[in-house]
């Protein structure tokens, strides 16, 4: 006698009935690229079918997200250079394009949960998550503006801030400083374990926010390693992190598995925007289907151990649940 592996996958039912990994709407975190002005869309060329896009148009499309039953978006500011400094100044601006965005967007979707980019990369001269100086990325100081870029985050509305510059210590710090402000209920979505990955470009090239020198290898995670992962998740958790995330994801599945089973909070697979454009292009050319490849990637994070994704798909994936 030997063991017939097959009895559970003869038919569609019976392959139902045994599935393990599943992935509904509730799932999904969809991102969105702003720009100041009205009326307009602008294309990514390395991100077909993304776009940057003024607030009265994104909020068709989070219209679209909403009757489709997503429930949560993440939101990008592709700031005008004119804007931007050393110091990311307009990160604090209160009249600036994010804060105006969260309070429009709660007045006509009152439900959706809006997650905000805590980072100086978008409004920083310099390309970098935090203040250079003399080749060195500052720590403490560059915390001390996340703590305000945070805090102003809330007052408009935010449901969730999602630090995403892998300064040490940011974490503790942003939660005291909203619960000085009476944000006891502002969560934090810690990008905890942040690569210094090669598939970020398009990304950058969405927000203009590729360094200008250097790289962001002193405060991102080395590919390589594992451990470190592990432990930039704990002290996030032990931080006052309400949910953690792992970007990139595809090639990560390692860290979100144990990441799951190590902490007790929710992990969240950054599927970010090089996975996205390889899976595009390819289905530009015909070696994969896109629709098939799309689900399979995100059930293969979701398989691995993640409670939630932010994908670009995101939209594309709640169409096909529906179906």
């Amino acid at each position: 006698m030997f063991i017939r592996g097959r009895r559970l996958r003869q038919n569609q039912n019976i392959r139902n009935l045994v599935e393990e990994t599943s992935i509904s709407v509730n799932d999904l975190i969809m991102p969105i690229f702003l720009i100041e002005g009205k009326n307009k869309s602008e294309n990514i060329d390395s991100m077909p079918e993304i776009y940057r896009k003024t607030l009265d148009k994104q909020l068709e499309d989070i219209k679209s997200a909403a009757k489709l039953g997503i429930n949560a978006i993440i939101i990008f500011p592709a700031i005008k250079e004119k804007l931007k400094d050393p110091f990311g100044k307009e990160a604090l601006n209160k009249k600036g394009l994010v804060p105006k965005a969260i309070r429009a967007i709660k007045k006509v979707f009152p439900k959706m949960l809006i997650i905000t980019d805590v980072a100086l990369d978008p409004y920083n001269s310099d390309g970098h998550d935090g203040i250079l100086k003399d080749g060195e990325i500052l720590n403490d100081k560059t915390v001390e503006i996340l703590c305000r870029q945070a805090c102003i985050h809330a007052e408009f509305g935010a449901d969730i801030v999602a630090p995403s510059d892998m300064m040490d210590g940011r974490v503790v710090k942003i939660r005291e400083a909203l619960d000085r402000k009476g944000f006891h209920n502002t969560a934090i979505m810690s990008y905890a374990a942040k690569f210094a990955s090669s598939l970020y470009g398009p990304f950058r090239e969405a927000l203009n926010s590729e360094p200008k020198s250097g790289d962001k290898k002193s405060y991102q995670i080395n590919p390589k390693n594992y451990r470190e992962a592990i432990k930039e998740i704990l002290l996030d958790e032990a931080e006052g992190a309400d949910l953690l995330i792992v970007k990139p994801a595809s090639f990560y599945l390692d860290i979100i598995r144990t990441s799951s089973e190590a902490s007790v909070l929710p992990i969240v697979a950054y599927q970010v925007s090089g996975e996205y454009s390889m899976i595009k292009a390819a289905a530009k050319n015909g070696y994969i289907d896109n629709d098939s490849v799309m689900k399979e990637s995100l059930e293969s994070m979701k398989r691995a151990g993640a409670s939630i994704i932010i994908t670009y798909f995101a939209l594309e994936m709640a169409k096909l649940i529906k179906k």
